[in-house]
């Protein structure tokens, strides 16, 4: 099992142009893609097996959704939606479980059910709490870049600037660097030219940190907005965004359709490796 999963070579190799996927399992009702469809125990199950078949090395289970203009839940109905369904994954399937979350309640409610790993989209600075909780399990952790508006001076200098501030306060809490993912938070606190100019600057973004990366731009609002596309037809657009991420030295890739995404980044790999 890879429970205490380490981020690091023991487990996860981070060599130019390897990548590895982190499938999405929404347990919610209302998500902008799937809501609803994998909030019972047997459908999140079977679907979980699929992305494992298509290659998917981490699960990311999330319990509310967070596209524009959604609800915010409980925590004790955020719980109820997701504790089980990573106590039944862990207990089925040999792989890594995230749970998609910025809090501490759910977080810890979740670490105890077998989690591996804390993906948080408010980069620790939505619940003071939530660093604690990582630093006492020594979790792994996914560090969104997000913020409340879009007003940046510049853009990429100031998401620096704020991720500074989110790996400050996991300093202080005690997270160790080596537990540590940063997510350039692609559909956060970003408008859609910001988000494209994001995309752009990745390697920029890489080489101010020096950390693994998760690349989460499925299906997300820019590419439906160039494309105009509704959320089902995006996959050519996630696949484009993913093997350029690739190029720009992102290894995580969290992701719908796993096996049309592996195809590509697997494609545009072979091209990078080559004659190395």
């Amino acid at each position: 099992m890879l429970k205490n999963m380490q981020i690091g070579p023991e487990n996860f190799t981070f060599e130019p142009y390897d990548f590895h996927l982190m499938g999405i399992l929404n347990v919610t009702p209302d998500s902008f893609s799937d809501g609803g469809r994998f909030n019972q125990l047997d459908k999140a199950l079977f679907h979980t097996e699929e992305l494992i078949k298509s290659g998917c090395r981490i699960i990311d289970i999330g319990g509310e959704s967070t596209r524009p203009g959604h609800t915010r839940i409980s925590d004790a109905e955020e719980i109820e939606r997701t504790a089980p369904i990573i106590s039944a994954v862990k207990r089925e399937f040999n792989v890594a479980v995230s749970v998609d979350t910025y809090k501490s309640a759910v977080a810890e409610a979740a670490m105890e059910a077998g989690c591996d790993l804390i993906n948080d989209i408010w980069g620790l600075k939505a619940d003071p709490a939530l660093a604690a909780v990582i630093a006492r399990y020594d979790a792994p952790c996914v560090l969104m870049h997000n913020r409340d508006n879009h007003n940046y001076t510049n853009l990429i200098p100031d998401i620096i600037a704020d991720l500074n501030e989110t790996l400050s306060l996991a300093e202080k809490a005690g997270i160790k660097k080596d537990r540590i993912i940063l997510d350039p938070g692609i559909g956060f606190g970003k408008d859609y030219t910001q988000n494209l100019l994001t995309l752009k600057h990745l390697a920029d973004l890489k080489a101010a940190f020096d950390y693994p990366w998760l690349l989460g731009i499925s299906r997300k609002s820019v590419i439906g907005l160039t494309l105009d596309l509704p959320s089902e037809e995006r996959e050519e657009g996630t696949a484009a965004l993913n093997t350029w991420g690739l190029t720009q030295g992102m290894h995580f890739f969290r992701i719908h359709d796993a096996e049309k995404s592996r195809r590509a980044l697997l494609m545009q790999q072979a091209v990078l490796k080559v004659g190395e």
